[in-house]
């Protein structure tokens, strides 16, 4: 009887240790959008893992995805445009602002990416929505930190979070 009781409270210790220690792997890109004022337009960064967004982009489109390497095709980079477009997207006093792809490039293992809206002249409300990653890697958090006339805010999109309001 004590035998069985010490052996069932090993098992129990070990399960229990090897559940605490588990590794789960973090999910999560940075967004960073500055209001250029004298530019009249909004400039956005943004920095996801790479393996990350092929994983998700393979997912969507049913396809295999080499961002940042010599295998990346011209319809690859087309496809991270539209899933950008769809997923992460501004609304400048209510109106939708076409973000344009301007260029990317690679960071180790992070595939930056440079976008901008143009013409905005003013601003009272900045809507941002951002759940990209977000249906593949339910985990996922993006991280948007937004300088528009020299007030710094940042904000954490989730799953259960994928928008928010800023008022001027």
């Amino acid at each position: 009887m004590k035998r069985g009781i010490v052996a069932g409270l090993v098992i129990f210790v070990l399960v229990f240790s090897m559940s605490s220690f588990d590794m789960h792997k973090f999910y999560m890109a940075i967004y960073q959008i500055n209001y250029a004022s004298e530019k009249k337009m909004l400039q956005v960064t943004t920095r996801i893992f790479v393996d990350d967004l092929d994983k998700a982009l393979e997912k969507k489109y049913n396809k295999k995805f080499f961002l940042g390497t010599n295998k990346e095709t011209a319809e690859s980079v087309d496809l991270l445009k539209k899933y950008l477009a769809e997923n992460f997207y501004l609304k400048v006093d209510g109106q939708s602002k076409a973000m344009n792809f301007l260029s990317k490039e690679m960071d180790g293992d992070v595939l930056v990416c440079y976008l901008n809206a143009k013409e905005i002249s003013k601003i009272k409300t900045i809507e941002i929505n951002n759940s990209v990653l977000i249906e593949s890697f339910p985990e996922q958090q993006n991280i948007v930190h937004i300088n528009a006339f020299n007030i710094k805010k940042s904000f954490l999109f989730t799953e259960t979070s994928t928008k928010e309001v800023l008022k001027y």
